[in-house]
């Protein structure tokens, strides 16, 4: 069998508290920061925190920046993830700011990921329109790829000014590596078009996100050929994945059963962005393979079969990671435990992933 290429394993988070649980908003938090603190010094390349608002127990992380800001002093290594901030919801000369006083105190380990949003009452709550999220996104992009030179001027639909001179200035040059959560073809389409990275899922199955990698890769040759990276760009492909690996596999599926409770409400909130997708992958559509995720017929076992979560012992977890790598991703994501676990699980998960998972995905181990 063909060995994986390289692939660097950060992290995914989305603060969640079920109530089903007890742990409290302060819990969650702190042993939050515990786990990145952990990863850390077990090697795992970063951590991502998701933007959520209102989303009571499934994500109660609506201020990621200040989270990130307190992970970048017990941390030194890890990369530092904010997946995504929701542009139309936010200044983008206010987002260029925060994030460059984040990459500071992280000493240059920022990664910026941006996105459009898709709950309609966060919307209406922020004042925006979503007919103008593709306009947020351009332009926001426009500022923030330009905010750590010196003065420059903008005039757009949506931002005017001339002459401004966006403080502090982030250290890496010209801005952290630039990412977008990407869900549409037209959004893969766009970041290969403008040379930045693409998160994909966690609520897309892997045959759909197959798809789109093999569509960003095309749309990036076409755009930028094969050369190297021009100052700036960001060709990396993510997925984020649910995991859980345990040295006993049949205590790791025990776990894992959670994992419905968190998927359930992931695909609440974003089953009508997947059901528009139904027109955009024709072929599946007529397949009806995506019917059961929007029928709200979820269990482990399909989970497993859509590729959108990985459970089992090392090896188990060794062999079904791989063969993202195979296919092309760069990076993968991985939620481990889904916040539906004790953190002292998932921090038994985390120190045998990065034993006897994470060499082998990084081409460095003899398994």
């Amino acid at each position: 069998m063909e060995a994986p290429a390289p692939v660097d394993i950060d992290l995914f988070y989305e603060l969640a508290v079920p109530a089903h649980l007890g742990r409290s908003e302060a819990q969650v938090y702190h042993e939050t920061l515990d786990e990145f603190s952990l990863a850390d010094t077990l090697g795992f390349h970063g951590a991502w925190l998701v933007e959520h608002h209102f989303m009571r127990e499934y994500s109660h992380s609506s201020s990621p920046e200040i989270f990130l800001a307190a992970a970048s002093q017990r941390t030194k290594n890890l990369r530092l993830g904010h997946a995504v901030v929701v542009l139309p919801y936010s200044h983008a000369v206010r987002v260029a700011e925060r994030a460059a006083a984040l990459d500071i105190l992280s000493h240059g380990r920022l990664e910026m990921g941006i996105g459009r949003g898709f709950s309609p009452k966060e919307y209406q709550l922020f004042g925006s329109q979503m007919a103008d999220s593709r306009l947020h996104m351009q332009e926001g992009l426009q500022i923030l790829r330009q905010a750590g030179g010196g003065p420059f001027s903008h005039h757009g639909k949506l931002y005017h000014f001339d002459a401004l001179d966006i403080l502090p200035k982030p250290l890496q040059q010209p801005h952290p590596p630039l990412w977008t959560a990407a869900v549409s073809p037209a959004t893969i389409q766009w970041a290969a078009r403008e040379g930045i990275g693409v998160l994909s899922g966690p609520f897309k199955p892997w045959f759909l996100i197959k798809q789109d990698l093999r569509a960003y890769k095309k749309n990036w040759r076409q755009h930028h050929g094969e050369g190297p990276l021009r100052a700036g760009q960001n060709a990396g492909f993510a997925m984020t994945i649910g995991c859980l690996c345990l040295e006993d596999a049949a205590e790791a599926r025990r776990w894992a059963e959670g994992f419905t409770w968190y998927y359930q409400r992931l695909l609440d909130q974003t089953r009508p962005v997947l059901a528009q997708l139904k027109e955009s992958y024709e072929y599946y559509h007529r397949l009806g393979f995506l019917e059961p995720l929007l029928r709200r017929s979820l269990n482990l076992r399909l989970l497993e079969t859509m590729g959108m979560v990985v459970v089992g012992d090392p090896a188990t977890c060794r062999q079904r990671l791989a063969r993202y790598a195979r296919a092309g991703v760069d990076r993968l994501i991985l939620a481990v435990g889904a916040g539906m676990v004790p953190s002292h699980v998932t921090q038994r998960s985390l120190r045998l992933l990065a034993a006897e998972v994470l060499p082998a995905l990084r081409g460095t181990s003899p398994h």
